[in-house]
């Protein structure tokens, strides 16, 4: 009897411990908040240049009370199936612990059910590619209750593009620049001299 009971009991922690360990799933999920963002469909956007303004609130279609576990939204940029293909580190998995496609960090702020906007520069380390906008409703426990984002479910609606900066600044090229021209003069002003100081050795 104590044999069956124990292993009745182990049985319900590791059910339990897988269930946890899973986490939260994508399509668990409702859809109760409505985001939008102030990018064209098909506009290049540079980093460390451009600015973009996302806007989110309730959807008060679903009954009241739905949002009231709603503590915390954070905002993300998220990678669209176009800039998915053939990379493994950007792949959208249901598990939310282990989904890829919403790497980048826009904004985090506690919950309201309207008036939340917030205008992002687009950060210098993004790299290129196509990309949307999702918010995700936290919990207390901070575990993902809700989501919204600016695109259909599809994601091939208001996609935006991100062009990373190529790594070099104009005030970098123009002290290069510089530098090689100083470089020359002083190199035509050494074979001047040497051969000043040449002539000078032979007349004596």
């Amino acid at each position: 009897m104590a044999a069956i009971e124990g292993f009745l009991v182990a049985s319900l922690l590791l059910s339990c411990l897988a269930s946890t360990s899973y986490g939260v799933t994508f399509t668990s999920l409702q859809k109760t908040l409505v985001v939008s963002a102030s990018n064209q469909q098909g506009k290049v956007l540079k980093g460390g240049e451009s600015n973009i303004t996302i806007t989110w609130s309730y959807n008060n279609s679903f009954p009241a009370g739905t949002d009231s576990a709603y503590k915390t939204v954070k905002v993300k940029l998220c990678y669209a199936p176009i800039s998915q293909v053939d990379r493994a580190w950007r792949k959208t998995v249901d598990n939310l612990e282990k989904d890829k496609t919403c790497q980048h960090n826009i904004v985090s702020k506690p919950y309201s059910p309207s008036n939340n906007n917030f205008t992002w520069s687009v950060e210098r380390d993004v790299p290129t590619a196509t990309y949307f906008i999702r918010a995700y409703a936290y919990n207390s426990a901070d575990e993902e209750v809700s989501f919204g984002q600016n695109t259909d479910a599809h994601k091939t609606a208001n996609l935006f593009q991100v062009e990373a900066i190529s790594g070099r600044h104009a005030s970098l090229d123009i002290a290069s620049i510089c530098f090689s021209a100083f470089a020359i003069v002083s190199l035509f002003g050494f074979f001047f001299l040497e051969k000043r100081k040449g002539k000078s050795s032979q007349q004596k």
